[in-house]
């Protein structure tokens, strides 16, 4: 990761009311490197810049913080190259993580990536996650996803996931409050709504954010 991408990452977490240790910025910095590396061989991400990393990957993925505590179990569904994921487990070391996609390719990166930075409690799993709920149940803290699925599709597959006071937390962007109350009829037919709408603005690029954060009702 070049020089002006660790700035921008630095300066970024700051903004977002992170200060991230020099362990885990190195974390970070080695992951973008296998990043790019493996993206030149199979299709993990169409972000590959040190700029864009470091800003559309990380701080994205470093947003979720500010509603996700230090402890507990998360899930990631829909996580392609690992993301929210892997950086979610950089900064919060103690918090058992688990990330799911249905493409093999994806998950045996994250897999290689886990081993390289030494992270444990972090589990990739290759399957659908309409499979999970048959031996994780009621399990997580948190369920997220970033660009998974519309809202009732991701909730109808998280809910029986979260435990009963966790929360799930769709990441989206600037049509988030519009889809979020488009989402509300459906959402109450499955027993859910949503609680909580974080709107900001993605250090560096300035691009709309929405967390839509939904418990059970």
């Amino acid at each position: 990761m070049n020089e002006r991408a660790k700035r921008l990452l630095v300066s970024g977490a700051g903004e977002l009311g992170l200060k991230l240790a020099a362990a885990e910025l190195g974390k970070l910095y080695a992951f973008a490197s296998e990043l790019k590396k493996w993206s030149r061989k199979i299709n993990l991400t169409a972000i590959r810049g040190d700029e864009e990393i470091a800003v559309k990957h990380f701080l994205d993925s470093l947003s979720l913080l500010r509603i996700v505590g230090f402890k507990g179990h998360l899930l990631d569904i829909g996580s392609g190259g690992g993301f929210p994921a892997i950086p979610l487990k950089i900064a919060r070391r103690e918090l058992h993580v688990m990330s799911v996609d249905a493409v093999e390719k994806k998950i045996l990166f994250q897999r290689h990536a886990a081993r390289l930075l030494g992270l444990q409690g972090f589990e990739a799993l290759h399957v659908r996650a309409e499979e999970l709920a048959a031996h994780h149940a009621g399990c997580f803290d948190w369920v997220v996803s970033r660009a998974f699925s519309d809202i009732p599709t991701f909730v109808r597959i998280a809910l029986p996931l979260v435990k009963e006071q966790g929360k799930i937390i769709a990441m989206k962007g600037r049509c988030g409050r519009e889809e979020a109350e488009a989402a509300g009829p459906a959402l109450r037919e499955m027993g859910a709504e949503v609680s909580e709408i974080i709107e900001f603005k993605l250090p560096v690029s300035g691009d709309p954010r929405s967390l839509i954060i939904i418990k059970r009702i």
